[in-house]
């Protein structure tokens, strides 16, 4: 187990253990308020962040936190817009900053297309310092949020109409929300990828929501899950030498391909056992 001695390891490991705390918190959140695909469309749209910071020659993680705040605020924007229709602002947005990345690549010579393939696919030896840092203050913050304004968001993500009507400020709320899960994404999409950042925000969620009822439960059980997924995900990576972010999604598929096969199983077991003694009860009364 030599890799746990090399430092861009051991601060992969923590940044993992990080991204387990927070994923599961912000992913349940978009699920229940049908936005999974927010994440997917702000992940896109960071790379047009990474783009502007390497074509002005600073560090991309800050050029990508200011794009990705600024479109969550517009996508929030959009999204009241065209209340009934809300996959436009998603795919206006997602297709419009691809374009904008792809313009601000092409007008970069000097070596992006290498930094970019970084970012797209995630590289556990270029994790900094800095960005442990970053976690760790982004999951304290979420941390910190989620316990003081849990109910509040809880009402605000089943019925927003209850919520305006209960005085809480509805579009605030909201487009904090998406910017926190904006920042989220950028500082995460490094170590991660873009093209699957959002699906290690979401399924962890998606897995727990099968295994528990309670809103808390299916936090606790997907940061459990999350830190299974992203521990595994990464010592495949360094073995194999595969894409972190690619290692720890199927890892999240497998786990969540195990869960539903264990759970229908078990639902098929306890209904024939249900089965069996409504079968034993008729005999004994016809026995009577």
């Amino acid at each position: 187990m030599e890799m746990f001695f090399y430092g861009f390891m051991q601060r992969a490991f923590q940044a993992s253990f990080l991204i387990s705390l927070i994923a599961p918190i912000l992913g349940l959140f978009l699920i229940l308020r049908r936005q999974s695909l927010m994440a997917d469309t702000l992940s896109h749209v960071s790379l047009a962040g990474v783009a502007l910071g390497l074509l002005l020659g600073v560090d991309p993680t800050w050029t990508n936190i200011l794009v990705v705040g600024i479109v969550a605020v517009l996508l929030e924007y959009l999204r009241m817009v065209y209340r009934t229709y809300s996959e436009i602002s998603i795919a206006m947005l997602m297709s419009g900053g691809m374009a904008v990345a792809l313009v601000l690549m092409s007008l970069n010579e000097s070596g992006a297309n290498m930094s970019i393939n970084q970012f797209l696919f995630g590289s556990i030896v270029t994790i900094s310092q800095q960005q442990i840092w970053l976690l760790l203050m982004l999951t304290v913050a979420i941390g910190l949020l989620y316990i003081i304004f849990r109910k509040p968001m809880y009402i605000l993500t089943f019925d927003e109409d209850t919520a305006f009507t209960a005085g809480l400020p509805v579009k605030t709320m909201s487009i904090l929300f998406n910017v926190l899960t904006g920042v989220t994404i950028a500082v995460v999409m490094p170590i991660v990828g873009a093209l699957l950042v959002s699906a290690i925000i979401v399924l962890p969620a998606a897995i727990s929501m099968r295994l528990s009822k309670s809103f808390n439960g299916v936090i606790l059980i997907g940061i459990i899950i999350a830190i299974v997924g992203m521990l595994s995900g990464l010592i495949g990576s360094y073995q194999y030498g595969t894409p972190p972010g690619a290692s720890i999604t199927l890892i999240f598929i497998s786990i969540f391909a195990l869960t539903s096969l264990g759970k229908k199983l078990f639902s098929r077991v306890r209904q024939e056992r249900l089965n069996g003694r409504r079968d034993l009860t008729g005999d004994i009364s016809q026995t009577k």
